[in-house]
């Protein structure tokens, strides 16, 4: 028997975050960012969930290919533009859609022969200082990309860099986009998961909006508020089971670096999971899982393979007349086979990271099913 560690990844879940997010929308439309091989999910597996999007957003040739390989017939846009003047000709052969953010992208479009016209979203850096052209300049690179026989449409596009907090919040960035935007022709797009939920006035003031990490079930704005705040579902369940059970007495030590000392009687259990399975070594004790449903806690110092945790009534949510004993199923986070669900956030918070990391962090070990 392999080891009983399984990821799920619920493509109910998937629609219906991605449905959250089209109420956000209001009438405009919704690129689902599938970047980093969809958050860790796998582009195949998360599809079924997500193709009722407009269309696709990524960074990668290759997960285009892939999404055509599906059968998506609809728009995909790279997110970070071409890298090398031969990408061109990928984009021209799968009618991809692309961004560019700097001189030298436009330098390769117009040295670039085709006969398939480009879709282009040229890039505002409003404040991120990682890709766009910053607002002195934007205008003299859209009158240069507009004027190519190579490209057919020129959309607008930025990035806010603090959507999730209040300040300095949004108002500075749209205030720079709507300035140098100003009565420029062509599809605008601004709003990543946290303007969305966070501003969809915005999202009715622009023409496509970019979710990427709500439609996976984690919050994007994760300090002020919570998944169930955005009413979304958790899309990735990591599960496993105890294969070992164990009294303490007081004084007994649990773990590496002998990191927890029982000041009590307790029963600890081992979990076939650790860091090589992809959860993270920071999680300290206290991070929360479920044991048969019910919430418990970690104990203890995560190893390579296993990590403890707490299945004492007194100290924990579990019922003294549970049942729990070799075999029993652990959640490490997102839904268990009961229903309760563990949010991502809350483990992503004790490991000081968020649950984007858990997501991508997947160990290629850990077998994946879909289930709805």
């Amino acid at each position: 028997m392999p080891r009983p560690i399984h990821a799920y990844v619920h493509t109910d879940a998937l629609a219906h975050n991605l449905m959250r997010c089209r109420q956000a929308a209001g009438e405009a439309r919704v690129w689902a960012v599938v970047k980093a091989n969809a958050y860790g999910h796998g582009i195949e597996r998360a599809y079924e969930g997500l193709r009722g999007a407009d269309g696709f957003a990524l960074l990668d040739l290759d997960e285009a290919v892939r999404l055509r390989d599906l059968g998506w017939r609809g728009p995909i846009q790279l997110i970070e533009g071409v890298f090398e003047p031969r990408d061109l000709e990928l984009c021209s052969r799968l009618g991809l859609w692309h961004t560019v953010h700097s001189d030298e992208q436009i330098d390769m479009l117009a040295a670039h022969k085709t006969v398939q016209p480009h879709k282009v979203f040229l890039k505002l850096n409003t404040g991120m200082q990682r890709l766009g052209f910053n607002p002195d300049r934007f205008r003299a690179a859209y009158a240069r990309v507009q004027a190519l026989p190579q490209v057919e449409d020129v959309g607008l596009m930025t990035h806010f860099a603090t959507a999730d907090v209040a300040v300095p919040g949004i108002a500075r960035a749209w205030e720079i986009f709507e300035r140098t935007t100003a009565e420029l022709p062509g599809e605008r797009s601004v709003c990543n998961s946290a303007a969305l939920l966070r501003h969809p006035e915005l999202a009715a003031a622009t023409d496509w909006v970019r979710p990427g990490i709500a439609l996976y079930g984690s919050s994007p704005d994760v300090d002020a508020h919570d998944v169930h705040h955005w009413e979304l579902q958790p899309t990735m369940s990591l599960r496993s089971k105890l294969i070992e059970v164990r009294d303490l007495q007081p004084g007994d030590q649990v773990g590496y670096g002998a990191l927890f000392t029982a000041d009590r009687p307790l029963r600890i259990g081992v979990v076939a999971c650790g860091y090589a399975d992809g959860y993270p070594r920071t999680c300290g004790t206290g991070t929360p899982v479920l044991v048969a449903g019910h919430r418990s806690r970690t104990l203890g110092r995560v190893s390579m393979d296993m990590l403890a945790v707490d299945l004492t009534p007194d100290t924990t949510d579990i019922p003294a007349d549970a049942v729990i004993g070799l075999g029993t199923e652990v959640t490490l986070w997102g839904r268990a086979s009961t229903g309760e669900v563990l949010p991502i956030d809350e483990v992503a918070a004790t490991a000081g990271t968020l649950g984007y990391e858990l997501m991508c962090a997947l160990a290629p070990r850990v077998h994946v099913s879909v289930t709805d």
